[in-house]
């Protein structure tokens, strides 16, 4: 699998995302990670083993700002 040094995260931790790309193609909107994770432009991801893991955007919170 991951040649890196030092390894980059594996499919099954908390900070995948964290792991090198592998292939990019932002005009169809998913990356491949170094650790088989596809990671889609909605913060979706497919993991190697079928699992799907929902978008997780942040939360907008609108911030009033007195003058």
């Amino acid at each position: 699998m991951c040649q890196h040094q030092p390894p980059c995260p594996t499919a099954d931790s908390a900070d995948r995302e964290a792991a090198l790309l592998v292939a990019h193609h932002p005009e169809q909107g998913w990356s491949l990670l170094c650790n088989g994770v596809l990671l889609f432009e909605d913060t979706g991801e497919l993991l190697p083993d079928g699992r799907i893991i929902a978008p997780h955007r942040p939360v907008a919170m609108d911030v009033m700002t007195a003058a």
